[in-house]
C-alpha cells in the first residue's frame, strides 16, 4: 500500500481520508496508542485499496483538465462573481440567513466552502455547471450558515 500520513489532533475517533493525488492521511486523537491506528488501518485496508484503485481509474478514464488562459480565467471569474451574487441574495432570504460577504476562486477539489465568520467561496467553474447544480452548490453553502456540519438537521434545512 502506498505511504500513510498519521495526523494527531485534539479529536475523539479516528478517520481516513484519500485525497485526490492518492495521499493517505489517518487522523486520530492524541492519546491514540500506535498499534490502534495500526489495527484501525488493518480493519479498513479493503477500503483504502479500492478507493485508491477507483482514484486512479477515474484518473485514467478523466477528460483533461481544462485550461484557461489568465485573461479566460479572468472573464470567467467576473461572470461567476456577477452570477454567484444574483444567486446568493436570491437564495439567502429563502434560508433565512444572511452571508457577510462571498469570494469567487478557481478550486481544483472544492465547489464552495463556508467559514464559520460567514464568508461564502464558491468555484467559478460551478458557472460551467448546469444552473440546477450551481443552485445546489449555492443553496448548500448557505445552509451551512445554519448547520456547519453535515447532520441531519443540515439536510433538513
Amino acid at each position: 500500500m502506498t505511504d500513510i500520513r498519521i495526523i494527531r489532533s485534539r479529536r475523539r475517533t479516528m478517520a481516513i481520508q484519500v485525497k485526490p493525488d492518492g495521499a493517505v492521511t489517518v487522523r486520530a486523537p492524541l492519546g491514540a496508542p500506535d498499534k490502534a491506528v495500526r489495527e484501525f488501518l488493518d480493519k479498513h485496508r479493503e477500503w483504502i485499496e479500492k478507493t485508491l484503485f477507483d482514484l486512479k481509474k477515474r484518473r485514467e478514464n478523466a477528460p483533461p483538465t481544462p485550461y484557461f488562459t489568465d485573461e479566460e480565467a479572468k472573464a470567467l471569474k467576473d461572470a461567476a462573481r456577477e452570477r454567484f451574487k444574483e444567486r446568493l441574495d436570491l437564495y439567502a432570504p429563502l434560508v433565512g440567513v444572511e452571508y457577510r460577504a462571498f469570494s469567487v476562486r478557481m478550486q481544483k477539489t472544492r465547489w464552495g466552502s463556508c467559514s464559520r465568520s460567514g464568508s461564502i467561496s464558491l468555484n467559478c467553474l460551478l458557472l460551467l455547471t448546469p444552473p440546477a447544480v450551481c443552485d445546489s452548490v449555492i443553496v448548500h453553502e448557505l445552509c451551512h450558515l445554519k448547520h456547519m456540519d453535515h447532520s441531519k438537521a443540515f439536510y433538513g434545512e
